[in-house]
C-alpha cells in the first residue's frame, strides 16, 4: 500500500491530504492547477518536509511527525521523473542513464532499460540535440535504474505536444504492464488517466475529495466539477469480442452489452476501457430504426443531476441485472421535458461509432500481480 496522510501550510495555501491506495499499477493525482498535486508528490519525495502526517510505502515509514521519522530522499528509493526532464546538458545520454545507476539503489539492466524506452540510437547525442519526448523517455531510464520500488512522474507530458505524448504514452504503459513498477502520476488531462490508471485521486484547494477505481469516479454525476463538465463522460471496462475487417471495425463486451468500435489492433479478449462522453450519447424511448448508427444500449435512468444552463446530465445503467455499467448523457431540459424521462425511465442510449476516437480506449488488465523480483526485492 501507499498510505499519505499530512498537513503542511504553504503560504495562504494549505496541505491538508490524506489517501491510500494499492501500490500496484498506477495512482493518478488530479485535478486543476493549484489543487496540491505537486506538493503532495513532494511531500512523498522527501523534498517538502510536512508540518504533521504519515508517508509510508509498502509498510515502511518514510515520514512520521509523532515518531520523528523523516528519511532523505536518497534512502526512500523513489524515482522522481519532473515535468521538463532535468537533464545534465554536458552529458551524453548515455551518461545521464548511467548517472542514474550510480545514484545507488538497486541496479537495473541497462540495455534492459535502453531496449524498454527505445534509445539505443540516442545514446551518444546530448540533451540539445534531443526531442521533447525524447528527454522524457532518457528522463524515464534515468529513474528507473537508480532501482526504484515507486516512481513519481509529476505532469510528464504537459510540456509536450500532442504528436510527442502519443511517442511517450505506449512507454508509459509498459512500464505498467511490464515492469510493474508501482506509479504515483499527476496530471490534469482526463485522457491520460483514462489511458494509464488504476486508482484516481482527486484533489481539490488542497484536500483528497474522493479515491477509488477510475469508471467508479467519472460516473459519479456528483464530481463533476473536479472531473471536468465538458469533457464529462463515464468510462466502461470492456472486453475485445470480435474484428470485422471488412468494415474496419471491432465489437467491445461489457456486462449486459457491446459497442461497435474503429478497428482497435488488440486481439480478441484483450481487457480495454472505453471513455464514453456524455456529449456524445443521444436518449431515445424506443429501439432506433433506418439510422446509420451502430450503438443502441438498452439501459435505465439511474440519476439526473440538477440542470446546468440549458443543459441536463443523466446517469444510466446499461449493464446486466445485478452487474451495473453506468454512462452518461448530456441533453437539453427540453429533451427532458419532452421525454418525460425520470429515476427508472427506460431508454435506450446511441453512441456514434466515429465518436469513440484511439483517445478514448485504453488496453487495461487489471489486478496483475508484480514480478517474482519485486517480491523479493
Amino acid at each position: 500500500m501507499i498510505e499519505v496522510a499530512v498537513e503542511k501550510q504553504l503560504g495562504a495555501f494549505r496541505l491538508d491530504a490524506k489517501f491510500a491506495s494499492d501500490a500496484r499499477g498506477i495512482t493518478a493525482l488530479f485535478g486543476r492547477s493549484g489543487a496540491g498535486k505537486t506538493s503532495l508528490v513532494n511531500a512523498l519525495a522527501g523534498l517538502m518536509r510536512p508540518d504533521r502526517g504519515r508517508i509510508a510505502v509498502e509498510g515502511e515509514v518514510l515520514f512520521d511527525s509523532e515518531r520523528g521519522i523523516d528519511l532523505p530522499p536518497e534512502r526512500r528509493r523513489l524515482g522522481y521523473v519532473f515535468q521538463d526532464g532535468l537533464l545534465f546538458p554536458h552529458y551524453t545520454v548515455r551518461g545521464n542513464l548511467t548517472y542514474g545507476r550510480r545514484a545507488g539503489g538497486r541496479e537495473a539492466d541497462f540495455d534492459a532499460v535502453v531496449a524498454l524506452l527505445g534509445l539505443e540510437r540516442l545514446l551518444d547525442r546530448r540533451p540539445a540535440a534531443l526531442s521533447g519526448g525524447e528527454k522524457q523517455r532518457v528522463a524515464l531510464g534515468r529513474a528507473l535504474l537508480a532501482g526504484p520500488r515507486l516512481l513519481l512522474m509529476d505532469e510528464p507530458l504537459a510540456a509536450l505536444d500532442q504528436p510527442r505524448k502519443a511517442e511517450i504514452l505506449p512507454f508509459i504503459e509498459r512500464l505498467r504492464d511490464e515492469l510493474r513498477i508501482p506509479i504515483v502520476y499527476v496530471t490534469h488531462a482526463m485522457e491520460e488517466i483514462v489511458r494509464l490508471a488504476d486508482t484516481l485521486v482527486l484533489m481539490t484547494e488542497g484536500h483528497v475529495a474522493a479515491v477509488g477505481a477510475v469508471e467508479d469516479l467519472t460516473s459519479r454525476l456528483d464530481l463533476r466539477p473536479l472531473t471536468g463538465r465538458f469533457e464529462a463522460g463515464a468510462v466502461i471496462r470492456a472486453e475485445v469480442a470480435a474484428h470485422d475487417p471488412e468494415g474496419g471495425l471491432t465489437r467491445v463486451a461489457f456486462a449486459g452489452g457491446a459497442l461497435t468500435v474503429a478497428r482497435l489492433d488488440l486481439p480478441v479478449g484483450a481487457k480495454v476501457r472505453v471513455r464514453v462522453r456524455a456529449r456524445d450519447v443521444v436518449l431515445s424511448l424506443e429501439p432506433p430504426r433506418g439510422l446509420s448508427i451502430r450503438n443502441a444500449l438498452p439501459g435505465r435512468v439511474v440519476e439526473i443531476a440538477p440542470p446546468q444552463g440549458p443543459a441536463v446530465d443523466i446517469r444510466l445503467d446499461i449493464g446486466a441485472e445485478g452487474q451495473p455499467v453506468m454512462l452518461w448523457a448530456r441533453i437539453t431540459q427540453r429533451a427532458l421535458a419532452e421525454l418525460r424521462l425520470a429515476a427508472g425511465s427506460r431508454v435506450h442510449a446511441l453512441v456514434k461509432t466515429v465518436a469513440l476516437d484511439r483517445s478514448s480506449f485504453a488496453r487495461h488488465e487489471p489486478g496483475l500481480p508484480p514480478p517474482e523480483e519485486s517480491e523479493a526485492g
